[in-house]
């Protein structure tokens, strides 16, 4: 699971198709639903691959983890956007459908590389 750039972690490459897809979903609503949902639906959208890339920058198995389990927060966040957005008609039940299968390979995915990380700063502590 080593890389030299997170730009080539599947969960990272995830997390920027799903806030595409959220972004452009959004820019096409009406003001106020942009403003008061749509704002805050992208922010929790781009905090996912933001936090991935950030914990990666920091070097060690420990901040990774730490950063990962911020961004596994944001997906969740994300879901709530997602969920409210259906409910308000917002979406259709197609961009509903693909934007929980990506949430939910994410969120799987996203779980694996913390079990990852949390296993290598267990051995890297003990070195």
């Amino acid at each position: 699971m080593t890389t030299s750039k997170f730009e080539e972690l599947e969960i990272y490459q995830l997390a920027e198709k799903l806030s595409d897809i959220v972004w452009n979903i959004v820019m096409k609503w009406d003001c106020f639903p942009r403003r008061t949902i749509g704002v805050q639906y992208v922010d929790a959208s781009d905090s996912v691959g933001a936090n991935i890339a950030e914990g990666y920058g920091k070097g060690s198995f420990a901040d990774r983890s730490r950063f990962a389990k911020i961004s596994r927060g944001s997906l969740f966040e994300t879901r709530h956007w997602t969920n409210k957005s259906y409910r308000r008609k917002l979406i259709t039940d197609q961009e509903f459908t693909e934007i929980n299968n990506i949430l939910e390979i994410l969120l799987s995915k996203l779980s694996s590389y913390i079990n990852y990380l949390n296993e290598q700063s267990k051995k890297q502590k003990s070195n």
